[in-house]
């Protein structure tokens, strides 16, 4: 199906008159999760595995940094790297060949840990890279904001204290180079600066900065495209970071939202709209609140991520959204029920609600 054909699809869906958060019957037999089946099977159609699902830079028990995968007629586009998506990508069975894009929505490590592992440790042997890898994601934020605690606060790197996508992994490499010399030299691995490409996504001029208004008000822009999907993004406010992006995927097979870290905004209604499935992060903010943190760490929590209760009725089911999916979860603790979890997210919507778990496997439909 034409990329052209697929616009129209996305466009009556955004438009229809379904009811708010009611599946239709066709929507009904898919996007439901099973078990992950063998990768031979991932090759046809379109399926979402989530990766790791838990939120923050410190390992959770049971869950792993927040990663997923999009496989569409076999090619895997992976949004986010956390920590241990490495590890998780080798346990689906996914083959680094057919890697075609990486996104990332905002440079906070727990998004980015495993990116370079990816590049580092599969440029060549076994399961290696085969073709340029793109990857999109933020550039440079400009500027850093005042302490949190109104105290001085040293700076890195202060001819660059924010750099992007792009420094991020040059730096990466230029700090790797013995190993990857030796690889070249030693086992004939290939230069690995010719298996991936970045593609740093410009902030459209809608009035947004790293130091006012993260994500005003605005419309949807075109990230990329290909024969299998159109990515396409939006700002999202997870202060103090800037740009944070939420990116969404239209296919042939249905359209697939992702909120990467957000609080709660309405740019997600707009971008999510219609959409078969959305992954969105949340917390759980009574049992954060009785963790003993920071005041300036609860400040960050309460600023920054969406209250899960409030996910349901104020964006999956204005955005007619038919899944909602629970990824990011803050905290990741499985000791925390998945139950608890759907029960909050489903207060003021009547669509399906999964809460997700490293490796789960969702299908799409036609």
């Amino acid at each position: 199906m034409s990329l052209s054909r697929r616009s129209v699809l996305r466009a009556t869906a955004v438009t229809s008159g379904a009811a708010i958060g009611a599946p239709s019957a066709a929507a009904a037999t898919a996007a439901r999760p099973t078990t992950l089946p063998p990768a031979s099977e991932l090759n046809t159609g379109a399926h979402l595995v989530l990766l790791g699902t838990a939120a923050g830079p410190v390992p959770m028990q049971g869950r792993t940094g927040i990663a997923s995968a999009l496989l569409v007629d076999g090619r895997i586009y992976l949004i986010d790297l956390g920590h241990g998506a490495f590890d998780q990508f080798q346990k689906a069975g996914l083959s680094a060949a057919a890697v075609d894009a990486v996104f990332v929505t905002h440079l906070h490590s727990d998004h980015l840990a495993d990116l370079f592992t990816l590049l580092w440790l599969r440029f060549g042997g076994v399961n290696a890279l085969s073709h340029p890898v793109t990857l999109y994601g933020p550039g440079s934020a400009g500027a850093l904001p005042a302490p949190s605690s109104g105290q001085p606060v040293a700076t890195l790197a202060p001819d660059n204290p924010t750099p992007g996508l792009a420094d991020f992994v040059e730096k990466s490499i230029s700090a790797s180079a013995y190993d990857i010399n030796l690889r070249m030299r030693d086992e004939n691995w290939p230069d690995i600066r010719n298996l991936y490409r970045v593609h740093e996504i410009a902030v459209p001029e809608v009035g947004a900065s790293p130091l006012g208004e993260m994500a005003p008000l605005m419309d949807p822009f075109p990230v990329m495209s290909d024969d299998h999907v159109e990515v396409s993004a939006i700002l999202v406010a997870h202060p103090p970071v800037f740009p944070s992006f939420a990116f969404r995927f239209d296919t042939e097979y249905g359209s697939v939202t992702f909120s990467g870290d957000t609080t709660i905004t309405p740019n997600m209604v707009t971008l999510a709209r219609g959409s078969d499935i959305l992954v969105h992060e949340a917390i759980d903010l009574d049992i954060v609140k009785a963790a003993g943190l920071t005041p300036e760490q609860l400040q960050h929590h309460e600023n920054s991520h969406a209250d899960v209760t409030r996910i349901g009725p104020e964006i999956a089911r204005p955005a007619r959204v038919k899944t909602l999916v629970l990824s990011h979860l803050a905290p990741g603790s499985k000791e925390i029920p998945d139950s608890r979890w759907k029960s909050q997210a489903g207060k003021g919507y009547n669509g399906r609600v999964y809460v997700g778990n490293d490796l789960m496997h969702i299908p799409l439909g036609r």
